[in-house]
């Protein structure tokens, strides 16, 4: 993550993005007034909105804890792909 001031970000908005998009990291921008903006891809932001509606599911949340739970532990069954 990475972090620069409003003054610096107008100078060298370009760059700015070019990094965020090519390192696929995030950007806080610091305002002058203490308040923070974070600026991020598109792909970032849907993956984080999807990843808190489908956390925002306590029965879900537990089911897909216990699925990676299942996942590290190896108990997986592969199964082939069959098209209809």
């Amino acid at each position: 993550m990475n972090v620069t001031s409003i003054s610096k970000f107008r100078k060298e908005a370009k760059t700015y993005f070019d990094q965020v998009i090519d390192d696929k990291d995030v950007l806080l921008i610091t305002r002058n007034d203490g308040q923070t903006v974070v600026l991020m891809t598109l792909d970032q932001y849907n993956s984080q909105v999807e990843t808190d509606y489908l956390n925002s599911s306590p029965s879900n949340r537990k089911h897909l804890e216990l699925s990676m739970a299942s996942l590290r532990a190896g108990k997986v069954e592969k199964h082939d792909l069959v098209e209809s």
